[in-house]
């Protein structure tokens, strides 16, 4: 199975020192490209998943997050299992992923962008035969939500044509990241507007992370265990443009 995407050349262009640029480089493919044509999503309760699109999905992942719930997942990996909990106040988008992972969507495919002391981002393959609607998740931006290491973020397209910072309806990143002394924090924040707490300075100098990112990508979980295994994923040997060399294929379970 290949994991190259048909638009892996892009990607090329972004040097590896731009942090965000390199994570909006790992946005989702615009919807209809793999999988346009195939079968139906596995039956599992929830709206069907091409049916989704911009004007139907708020009120849609609304009902269905409130009927079923869920508050933790495990992504299993063929180096181990990354367990994660979903947060309640970031209702759009822990409804999207768990009805995702529950129609089986995030089994098609696994962590096929990885780029190491940044982030290991998944949730698509080129072979996948599953559709999904045209749609992106409107952001849930919460300020005690932050890229620490550990968190679990969307991507999503640039701000050129997403100027309201909208996520992608399935590409998901789980943040590696690294420490931060004071002084590269204080450059963050007066680059991107930015105040950090005194809370999340320590975290991002003792713990590490991505503070480049936070108010750019909607963080909606983290992870509660299983961070050994992140960072065994962020270890394997990439190509140039960042694809595993050896495929890191999912399988995402609701686990609460």
């Amino acid at each position: 199975m290949s994991m190259l995407f048909s638009s892996r050349t892009s990607y090329a262009l972004l040097p590896a020192a731009l942090a965000v640029a390199l994570l909006t480089g790992c946005q989702q493919k615009p919807a209809g490209e793999a999988g346009a044509e195939a079968g139906a999503a596995v039956e599992a309760p929830g709206p069907a998943l091409a049916s989704l699109n911009e004007q139907n999905m708020v009120p849609l992942l609304t009902a269905y997050g409130q009927k079923y719930p869920g508050s933790e997942a495990v992504i299993h990996t063929r180096m181990g299992d990354i367990r994660v909990k979903l947060y309640d106040d970031t209702p759009l988008h822990r409804a999207n992923f768990l009805l995702l992972a529950r129609k089986k969507f995030f089994d098609q495919g696994g962590f096929y962008r990885i780029v190491k002391d940044f982030m290991i981002q998944g949730g698509d393959d080129d072979d996948r035969e599953m559709s999904l609607g045209a749609y992106k998740v409107p952001a849930e931006f919460r300020p005690d939500h932050y890229h620490k290491r550990g968190a679990l973020a969307m991507a999503r397209f640039d701000d050129e044509i997403n100027p309201k910072k909208a996520s992608s309806n399935h590409d998901f990143y789980l943040v590696q990241g690294h420490t931060y002394s004071d002084a590269d924090l204080d450059a963050i924040e007066q680059q991107n507007h930015l105040k950090f707490t005194p809370e999340q300075r320590t975290v991002y100098k003792t713990i590490g992370g991505a503070p480049n990112l936070d108010g750019a990508y909607t963080v909606f979980g983290e992870v509660v265990s299983g961070l050994d295994v992140v960072q065994k994923i962020a270890d394997t040997p990439v190509d140039g443009q960042k694809w595993p060399k050896t495929e890191v294929l999912t399988k995402v379970e609701i686990a609460k």
